[in-house]
C-alpha cells in the first residue's frame, strides 16, 4: 500500500473451513489484513457495518440472505466497501446477478492463492474483475433499459472516461492518461453514472463494452 495501511478484508462464506484456509493464507501477505469473518450474507452485512474493510470476499450460495442479497442491502446502506464475489465453476447463473448488483468482480473458489491476493489488491485499487465467461454472459443477456440511445447525452470527453473504465483502470490511472485531477475525474465518472442510469463502475464498464467504447 502507497500509504502503508493494510487493505482491510472480511471474509463471508458459510464454511468455516474455506474461511480458514482463506484466512491462513492471506494473514502471510503484508499488505492485506483479515479484520473478520461471518457465516451468512445477514452477519456479513453486520459485519461490514461495523468493521468498514476495504474489501469483502463473499460467498454466493449461503443459508438465510445469500451474497447476492447482502451486496445488494451493502448498496442501500450506502457502505463503500469492494465486494468480490468467490464462487465455484457451476454458479455463473447466480454471478451475473451479483456482479449486477454491483459486485466489483468475481474469483473461482479454486483460485490460485497468489491470484486471490491480486484480485484483492486490483478491486481495491478501483479496478473491475471481471473474466471472459461472465462478462459473455452478462453481455448476451438483452437489457433494454441500457439502450444506446442514452449515450447520446455523454460528452466526448465522458466517453473517453467510460473507456478507461471498462478497461479497468483507476480514477488515479484515468486521470493521468487524460492529464486531469482525481476530482474532475469523479466528477466525469457522477455524471456518467446519473446520464445512463447506472449504479455503479462495474454497470458503466458492462455498457461500455456492450456499446463498443473499450480500446
Amino acid at each position: 500500500m502507497g500509504d502503508g495501511r493494510a487493505i482491510r478484508v472480511l471474509l463471508v462464506d458459510d464454511h468455516q473451513v474455506v474461511r480458514r484456509g482463506l484466512r491462513t493464507f492471506l494473514e502471510v501477505q503484508d499488505d492485506i489484513e483479515v479484520v473478520g469473518e461471518a457465516g451468512d450474507g445477514a452477519e456479513g452485512v453486520a459485519r461490514a457495518e461495523e468493521l468498514k474493510p476495504d474489501v469483502v470476499l463473499m460467498d454466493v450460495k449461503m443459508p438465510g440472505v445469500d451474497g447476492i442479497e447482502a451486496l445488494r442491502k451493502l448498496r442501500e446502506l450506502g457502505n463503500g466497501a469492494r465486494v468480490l464475489i468467490v464462487t465455484s465453476l457451476t454458479e455463473q447463473r447466480t454471478v451475473v446477478p451479483a456482479l449486477r448488483a454491483g459486485a466489483s468482480g468475481y474469483v473461482y473458489k479454486d483460485v490460485d492463492p497468489d491470484a486471490l491476493a491480486g484480485a484483492i489488491r486490483s478491486v481495491h485499487a478501483g479496478h473491475v474483475l471481471l473474466q471472459p465467461e461472465v462478462a459473455g454472459a452478462l453481455l448476451s443477456q438483452d437489457d433494454p433499459a441500457n439502450g444506446t440511445g442514452r449515450g447520446s447525452t455523454l460528452t466526448e470527453r465522458e466517453r473517453e472516461v467510460l473507456g478507461l473504465i471498462a478497461d479497468g483502470r483507476s480514477n488515479r490511472e484515468i486521470a493521468r492518461a487524460l492529464v486531469l485531477s482525481e476530482k474532475t475525474v469523479k466528477t466525469h465518472v457522477s455524471n456518467i453514472l446519473m446520464k445512463l442510469d447506472l449504479a455503479d463502475r462495474t454497470q458503466a464498464a458492462l455498457w461500455a463494452v456492450r456499446h463498443g467504447l473499450t480500446g
